[in-house]
């Protein structure tokens, strides 16, 4: 059984795509807090697909569906199919597993359930399930803290972008953080007996972070859809446009990333809700 998905490159510079929380629902006409989902995803991968970035592959940090219907992830797998790349992908709080499963690692031609990536020379890539079934909070269960750990100790030349859900630094906005994940600190002992380790990229947030946390570099990427305001101790919403990130991993184990947000279509929330 293949668990490692293998990636031989000679380039210096292996180049990523973050797409997170798109929330497709059953309905192609169904909207999250007045944003219609599927198009503004729609209109993200539109203009990645426009943009001069030349990337290899596509990480898909999830919260892919909201009502964790059929529909929704198949509407996920037509998308993406549209990037002509291979998708790799992890669920979110509000995903379905035993669908998402079974939907997902069937035959769509460029997805792919594997969660271990090994990039050219000097690179892999560990993708961890995060998710605590029934509520909005994420943990890293024994398996998920053993495999991370195996995999750090079986390719200790190998630079690691570590890759989950949910967040760990502090949003300053207290109705969030209550959903961070709750054992950063098993992870940090994990990562602590590894110097390869360069970065951390997650979404859940739906929005933007770029900082350090115990050494490491932190990336959070808006959502595909709907904004929250940074550091509001209530709910509060954006208007800030959906986004996606770029990220550039370099043979000397830089990592060079950026933020972009779409330009050519407007995607407003209802300012008046108060939480979903």
């Amino acid at each position: 059984m293949v668990t490692t998905y293998t990636y031989q490159t000679s380039e210096k510079v292996i180049r990523l795509v973050q797409v997170t929380d798109p929330h497709l629902f059953k309905d192609e006409k169904g909207e999250l807090l007045g944003i219609n989902t599927l198009a503004s995803f729609n209109q993200v991968l539109t203009e990645i697909r426009q943009s001069k970035f030349d990337y290899d592959f596509v990480l898909a940090t999830g919260d892919l569906v909201q009502d964790s219907s059929d529909e929704g992830y198949l509407r996920f797998c037509t998308s993406v199919k549209s990037l002509k790349k291979m998708v790799f992908w992890i669920p979110g709080n509000h995903d379905f597993q035993p669908k998402m499963f079974d939907i997902l690692n069937q035959e769509h031609g460029n997805i792919s359930p594997l969660k271990h990536i090994l990039l050219g020379k000097y690179w892999q890539i560990l993708m961890l399930d995060s998710q605590v079934f029934g509520v909005p909070y994420g943990q890293l269960g024994q398996y998920q803290i053993d495999w991370l750990q195996s995999k750090l100790r079986d390719y200790p030349e190998r630079y690691s972008l570590i890759v989950l859900h949910h967040h760990i630094l502090s949003t300053n906005s207290a109705w969030l953080d209550q959903h961070n994940l709750r054992n950063s600190f098993d992870l940090a002992y994990v990562l602590g007996k590894s110097s390869k380790v360069k970065g951390i990229v997650y979404g859940h947030i739906h929005q933007a972070v770029d900082s350090q946390w115990q050494g490491y570099k932190i990336m959070a990427t808006p959502s595909t859809c709907v904004q929250f305001r940074p550091d509001s101790n209530n709910f509060a919403l954006d208007i800030v446009q959906p986004g996606w990130r770029e990220i550039e991993l370099h043979d000397d184990g830089r990592i060079e990333t950026r933020v972009k947000r779409i330009q050519h279509a407007s995607f407003l929330p209802n300012m008046l809700s108060e939480g979903y």
